[in-house]
């Protein structure tokens, strides 16, 4: 059985923060790994002006997703899926020996309530909740904590989610890094057009034919 992280989101473009808390969640959930689930088109930023081609994103992700246990996944690509319940169904189908919790950042779960089935997605993984820098706040008083709230796990018991019953939640405390996607756009609206973006990265289905021969 794996221990697998799923971290998803545009990564328009995946950064060191992203890195940085995929790894300190990898260590506080005693995960093997975690996937960086780059979306072909989050439906909540349809026509977002600023948004880069996919193929850049997900160069982005592999970029940072170097020496460490972390993959860019294309995942979503390949299966067509849009919503983020539809991809957690289809990677548990894909891979039954594996078990998932899905990551998400502080600033996201203020929002959670607009996406499809949200509370279905809570009941097919538990959801760590990852603080980022000025959103705590928002994040307890979410919308969808009215019914999650009866669901949260302490952090001290962060390493036995695998033994939990999904809906379940909790809150991870990690070292603070306030690198933004926005502030990187802003500085370098062309950031997608550097060449070592451009290089190609082993697809999901490519990992999939590895670990099911």
């Amino acid at each position: 059985m794996a221990r697998i992280g799923l971290l998803g989101g545009s990564f328009n473009p995946a950064h060191r923060g992203h890195r940085r808390i995929a790894i300190a969640a990898m260590r506080e959930l005693a995960l093997d790994e975690v996937w960086l689930l780059v979306s072909p088109g989050n439906p909540l930023k349809a026509g977002a002006s600023d948004m880069a081609p996919f193929e850049a994103r997900f160069a982005s992700a592999q970029r940072v997703s170097r020496r460490a246990r972390l993959r860019a996944s294309d995942f979503e690509r390949q299966e067509g899926t849009r919503y983020s319940i539809d991809t957690v169904k289809r990677l548990k189908r894909r891979f039954p020996r594996h078990r998932f919790i899905w990551l998400m950042g502080s600033d996201t779960l203020p929002d959670i309530h607009k996406w499809r089935d949200w509370r279905g997605l809570a009941r097919q993984v538990p959801i760590a909740v990852i603080s980022r820098p000025g959103y705590d706040r928002a994040a307890h008083a979410a919308r969808a904590m009215g019914w999650l709230r009866r669901f949260v796990h302490p952090q001290s018991q962060a390493r036995r989610w695998t033994e939990w019953s999904a809906p379940a939640i909790l809150f991870l405390r990690l070292p603070p890094d306030s690198t933004s996607a926005t502030a990187i756009r802003a500085l370098d609206p062309n950031w997608h057009r550097r060449s070592d973006l451009s290089q190609p990265a082993r697809s999901m289905a490519a990992i999939f034919r590895q670990e099911n021969p």
